[in-house]
């Protein structure tokens, strides 16, 4: 007790009396909070959502916690208070760091929201696609809501906030220039969240097409992008803000283009009736796009003539994709059997070799 002196000059030896109504707060305190306060924020909890208020629920549920540790908190100032004859929520030592932690129970309630929508941001989304900003704001608000207590907190103690305030901005302004790869990253993802160009669950690729993959998840400073032979690729998001990205997830229908190379001594009635057969049998297929079939001679070499056969089917799927082209060309091939058309071959073309090394 007069180790405490220092900082409670008043208080006086306690009693056994007083030692035991302490003790006994203590342990009614914690009943109480465990038994009664508990059980009322579950049943409250347990209420709303079945009203269809999961947001007012979830809320509650994660302020369960703080609110509980609050209490037996103030509990615990309130026995103090009666053990040594001084009343510590209002003591001029005392009174700043008991409202400290009260300060400390109510942010952490806040911080605990954020941490759980942090963690599963679609109930928070209320739109059929997930937003995928939504996890950014969230992170940034946890960082915010700690340094929000820390003011709070600091201010109850007269810290000088506006001496700190300006090293803090002189530090910052050097820190910027060391981290300033890790500030584009993460402006990087900022662009990527905002400009919404995929999803988690897409399959992108890239134009240079060194990466391709399936979108795993999306940070502040980069993607985590799987690769079709189950690796796991981060890529920094200045490097995806920087270059085309293919989304491959919202393609509707794929394009199949061939080049075929037919002699020039054919003659030009069973070219023009090859090609008219082709295109048919394009058009027919179940799974082809009718609206655009091309099938014409689009270059011409002095032995040869190179006919371009291009045509879309309506699936996202590359092996459907690889399975209707099969069945175009087996196609083609049983078409210039049938009218004797003569394939050509470009590399026997000197002219056409000429052009290519050109």
């Amino acid at each position: 007790m007069n180790s405490l002196k220092w900082l409670l000059p008043n208080i006086s030896t306690p009693t056994w009396m007083e030692i035991i109504i302490a003790v006994a707060l203590c342990v009614i305190g914690w009943l109480f909070q465990q038994f009664v306060i508990k059980k009322i924020i579950n049943r409250t909890v347990t209420f709303l959502r079945n009203r269809q208020r999961y947001f007012q629920g979830t809320v509650l549920a994660q302020f369960n916690k703080a609110i509980r540790y609050a209490f037996m908190s103030a509990v615990i100032v309130l026995s103090l208070s009666i053990l040594l004859d001084i009343f510590l929520f209002t003591h001029v030592a005392t009174k700043n760091f008991v409202w400290s932690i009260m300060v400390f129970f109510a942010f952490k309630g806040v911080y605990d929201v954020l941490n759980y929508y942090t963690k599963q941001p679609l109930p928070l989304n209320n739109d059929e696609e997930p937003n995928v900003l939504l996890p950014f704001f969230l992170r940034i608000g946890k960082v915010l809501i700690m340094i929000l207590a820390m003011f709070t907190i600091a201010s109850f103690w007269d810290f000088n906030l506006n001496g700190f305030f300006t090293g803090i901005g002189l530090t910052g302004v050097a820190i910027a220039f060391g981290i300033r790869d890790t500030l584009a990253h993460v402006f990087g993802g900022m662009s990527v969240a905002l400009d919404n160009p995929f999803q988690i669950g897409d399959w992108i690729a890239t134009e240079d097409q060194k990466i391709e993959g399936t979108i795993e998840d999306i940070n502040l400073r980069s993607t985590l992008i799987q690769t079709g032979d189950k690796g796991l690729v981060y890529v920094p998001n200045s490097y995806l803000v920087n270059r085309p990205i293919y989304n491959l997830s919202r393609r509707e229908k794929r394009k199949c283009e061939q080049f075929l190379f037919v002699a020039a001594e054919n003659e030009e009635e069973k070219l023009r009736s090859a090609l008219s057969t082709i295109q048919m049998e394009i058009y027919l297929h179940a799974q082809t796009e009718k609206e655009m079939i091309h099938v014409f001679i689009d270059e011409f070499y002095p032995t040869s003539y190179r006919v371009l056969v291009r045509f879309y089917v309506t699936t996202n799927d590359t092996a459907e994709m690889l399975n209707v082209r099969q069945d175009i060309l087996f196609a083609i091939r049983q078409i210039f059997q049938e009218l004797n058309i003569i394939l050509a071959n470009p590399a026997e073309d000197e002219w056409l070799r000429n052009k290519k090394i050109n």
